[in-house]
């Protein structure tokens, strides 16, 4: 139960200030452990993230999997993977994810999250080989690249509302640039 408590402080600190705020004296204040407790279930904030990518990811994956599962088109399922991680934005799941990959963190970590990422890509490669994409771990790729910018977007509070943003990039996930 304390780990859960650590890691939902953490997810809290770094929603809120970013990889700066995640510190070990922040999460013992937020839990009421003392700071030497932290060290006993964490030997490093690089660990607090590494864990944190074990236990969000999955799930965040899960949710995505989930509306791709239940779209019926081939079509239907990239525009469920585009919507769905757009959508995710504002889950302070995802503000943690997003601020723990902007911060330094070690190669474990950065592994870990790669992997993740690499995974949620995957999902998508059927339905791209389904609409008759030649390349379509490549197309993925792309894809998720999409897909990243428009969270980037979603996340900087532009002038452009979030759902416009998701239209936007559902639209140059389907039918390009021309829109055609």
């Amino acid at each position: 139960m304390q780990r859960a408590a650590l890691l939902d402080a953490a997810r809290s600190l770094l929603s809120e200030g970013g990889t700066e705020a995640l510190t070990f004296p922040a999460l013992a204040e937020r839990t009421g452990l003392a700071r030497s407790s932290v060290y006993e279930y964490f030997r490093s904030r690089a660990a607090v993230v590494e864990e944190l990518c074990a236990v969000d990811f999955p799930v965040w994956a899960a949710e995505v999997e989930a509306a791709m599962a239940a779209a019926g088109t081939p079509e239907g399922r990239v525009e469920a993977y585009v919507r769905r991680q757009l959508e995710l934005v504002g889950d302070r799941r995802h503000r943690a994810v997003v601020a723990i990959s902007a911060s330094e963190l070690d190669d474990g970590a950065r592994e870990k999250i790669r992997a993740a990422h690499g995974g949620l890509v995957t999902m998508v490669v059927d339905a791209l080989r389904d609409l008759g994409q030649a390349e379509p771990r490549l197309a993925a790729m792309l894809l998720q690249g999409v897909v990243d910018a428009a969270v980037r977007r979603i996340e900087l509070g532009v002038a452009e509302e979030p759902t416009a943003i998701a239209d936007t990039a559902v639209a140059v996930a389907l039918r390009g640039v021309t829109g055609t």
